[in-house]
């Protein structure tokens, strides 16, 4: 497998930095051009245009994607040997837990992605539970049994309420054989706070941004709830984990989902430059937008 060409300056990791999904109406103008034409790929720009190495497919969690689209992201990328897709698991095995799945449904979800598979370009699958989902012998047995399903892939496991980070449920995610999401979210008291776990296939790390305002707020949408900036002082805090989950890992990835007007590639490109010690690409408009200087020391 081709190795990444971005690396962790301080530890030699192999690094992956991008964002979670790139269609979003209000990046036009913001991270796209303005007058874009029709057949214009928002993928490829950003593998291109800004250098991300990676991107995680957001779409696979609503429903298993046609094959056809895999290939035609595969395309977009074709002139980066380096890049890796993240995707994440469809939601029929982590938030419709009413009953078990069936095979079909896992055969419809393994066909979609095979693509990405079969061309060596999953870098990881995201297995995300919602903050509802505690940590308890029920929800270990539903999580043995997706991984149990998956274990021929590279599985990342995201958990959002505040038990699973207690030393029991962390032992439990790794003795699967599994890699730990490390997320920074606003820190209220129940939820999964910024760590810096590193075990499993890779390194993994989400940015959602710290609206405190919005998160928990019911007439909230989801542009509402992302809306958020990382100050520089803030993105001290996210090289440093990203630094030490490097250090244990081979491969990291660093996702950034705060992604309302383009805050999410502009924060991703900040901390690039932030990781790597070398100036990353600022692409127009997004560095007519927003002051695209390194988050480092």
């Amino acid at each position: 497998m081709t190795e990444s060409s971005l690396k962790v300056a301080k530890t030699g990791a192999d690094l992956y930095v991008g964002t979670a999904g790139w269609s979003y109406d209000d990046w036009k103008g913001t991270v796209y051009p303005e007058d874009a034409p029709k057949k214009f790929r928002g993928l490829r720009y950003l593998a291109e245009e800004c250098a991300f190495n990676t991107v995680e497919l957001n779409n696979t969690f609503y429903r298993p994607p046609k094959p056809g689209y895999c290939y035609a992201w595969l395309k977009d990328v074709k002139g980066r040997g380096d890049f890796r897709f993240t995707a994440k698991l469809w939601q029929r095995f982590t938030h419709e837990r009413g009953k078990a799945w069936e095979a079909s449904e896992v055969s419809q979800f393994r066909e979609g992605i095979g693509p990405l598979v079969d061309a060596g370009k999953l870098g990881a699958l995201l297995v995300q539970f919602p903050w509802s989902f505690r940590f308890n012998e029920q929800s270990k047995a539903w999580v043995g049994d997706v991984v149990e399903e998956f274990a021929d892939l590279p599985l990342v496991v995201e958990v959002r309420s505040k038990g699973w980070l207690q030393d029991e449920a962390v032992r439990f995610i790794q003795g699967l054989g599994v890699s730990f999401c490390n997320i920074d979210q606003p820190a209220f008291k129940g939820n999964v706070s910024l760590t810096a776990h590193g075990f499993g296939p890779v390194g993994y790390l989400r940015m959602h941004g710290r609206n405190y305002e919005k998160w928990f707020a019911k007439d909230a949408g989801r542009d509402e709830r992302y809306d958020y900036l990382y100050s520089p002082d803030e993105l001290q805090e996210i090289r440093k984990a990203v630094e030490e989950i490097s250090g244990k890992t081979e491969q990291t990835y660093v996702i950034a989902n705060n992604h309302y007007r383009g805050q999410a590639p502009a924060n991703a490109l900040q901390l690039m430059a932030a990781l790597t010690g070398e100036d990353a690409p600022a692409p127009q408009p997004l560095a007519g937008h927003y002051d695209l200087g390194a988050g480092g020391d």
